[in-house]
């Protein structure tokens, strides 16, 4: 069981963005830049590109209004996308607010924040949410 199930399944505590029958969003705790956030299937699926087709266009579609409402708490020029899934063997997309290319930078030093600041970032984003 991946980590991102133990989160999935309440086991290990997270920022919930959003959540429905088959995706969940959280705020990423080793952020690039304030706002990443993460959105995962809640069935354990290693590989994105391995989702059933519905799966695969729904997860997009889940996370429409998420990157609105990061767009809006963390003002930048837009909300990026990345598939990059070395991190942790679960179909995850990766939702950052760009102000730069190097904001998408993963190989560059993460954010190490407080957990009143993840929650102040979690409560901003949700203030968007439709």
């Amino acid at each position: 069981m991946t980590i991102f199930s133990k989160i999935v399944r309440g086991e290990i505590p997270s920022y919930k963005i959003a959540e429905d029958k088959r995706f969940f969003a959280f705020l990423d705790i080793s952020p690039l830049v304030r706002g990443h956030t993460l959105v995962i299937p809640k069935n354990e699926i290693d590989k994105f590109m391995e989702m059933e087709d519905d799966l695969l266009g729904s997860i997009l579609l889940f996370a429409k209004p998420v990157a609105a409402a990061i767009e809006k708490a963390f003002p930048c020029k837009r909300v990026g996308l990345s598939v990059i899934g070395l991190e942790v063997p679960h179909a995850h997309l990766h939702l950052l607010p760009l102000n730069t290319m190097n904001d998408i930078n993963f190989s560059r030093p993460k954010l190490e924040l407080s957990p009143e600041e993840l929650k102040a970032d979690q409560e901003k984003i949700l203030k968007f949410i439709s």
